[in-house]
């Protein structure tokens, strides 16, 4: 492949996460660039992307979870 093709395809690329980011900035997703970018990589490699939602979605309420927990035992 040219250089030129690779540096267009590289650009479209960069281009289409900044406006994937800027959807989930105005969605409140909470999701950095780094981890939209992996998501779409996972969601391009075949992972089911509801499937990849639900798994945040655990994941973000386990965190919340044991931050909770954390606060409650430094206060005692």
């Amino acid at each position: 492949m040219s250089t030129t093709k690779e540096a267009r395809r590289l650009d479209s690329a960069q281009q289409t996460l900044d406006i994937l980011y800027d959807i989930s900035q105005l969605l409140n997703t909470q999701l950095d660039k780094d981890t939209l970018a992996t998501c779409i990589g996972m969601i391009e490699s075949g992972v089911n992307p509801e499937a990849l939602a639900a798994v945040i979605q655990e994941l973000r309420r386990e965190s919340s979870s044991l931050n909770q927990t954390n606060n409650r035992q430094a206060r005692q």
